[in-house]
């Protein structure tokens, strides 16, 4: 059985070195990207829905989960930046940490505000997140900081969030 040279360090001194990693990126939305970005969406445009259209006890257990999912999307993006920079030509750059140190804190901070009973503050916190996601990720992927298809996919995916953010929003006003 033979070994392959570049994955047995002890055959490839170059190894010591790092590897070289060649990779061509189309810029139309891959169709997995599409079902894994526009499929996270839909929780965020049914709970705001379903608690202007529900009312009461159901809408609020409504209100509770989306809250939560807007959460836990926008902590598991900043994780998607940080992901990213791994395989950022020259390292991270300060802006893929600077990105994702924000986003997480953002996502924190909602979670921490709507668990401590401040739900407003939660829902302006993600509507930051998110807005930020739909102007920064496609200066990222221009840069070379994130994949190109970020470009097109997240100005049309992400303000399906920040609609459905702002909707609670004024859910919470109102009642």
């Amino acid at each position: 059985m033979s070994q392959n040279p570049a994955r047995n360090p002890a055959r490839n001194p170059e190894s010591e070195a790092g590897r070289t990693i060649r990779v061509d990126e189309p810029r139309a939305v891959p169709w997995l990207s599409i079902v894994f970005g526009y499929g996270p969406m839909l929780p965020f445009v049914a709970g705001a829905v379903l608690v202007w259209w529900l009312r009461g006890g159901p809408a609020e257990a409504i209100f509770t989960l989306t809250v939560l999912w807007a959460c836990a999307i926008l902590l598991f993006l900043s994780g998607v930046r940080r992901g990213v920079s791994f395989r950022t030509e020259g390292g991270a750059t300060v802006a893929q940490i600077a990105t994702m140190m924000g986003l997480f804190s953002l996502g924190f901070g909602a979670l921490a505000a709507f668990v401590l009973g401040f739900p407003v503050v939660a829902l302006a916190l993600l509507i930051v997140g998110f807005t930020a996601i739909t102007i920064l990720d496609p200066i990222a992927a221009e840069r070379g900081e994130a994949p190109l298809f970020f470009e097109r996919l997240r100005p049309a995916q992400i303000p399906l969030a920040v609609l459905s953010l702002a909707a609670l929003l004024a859910y919470r006003w109102a009642v």
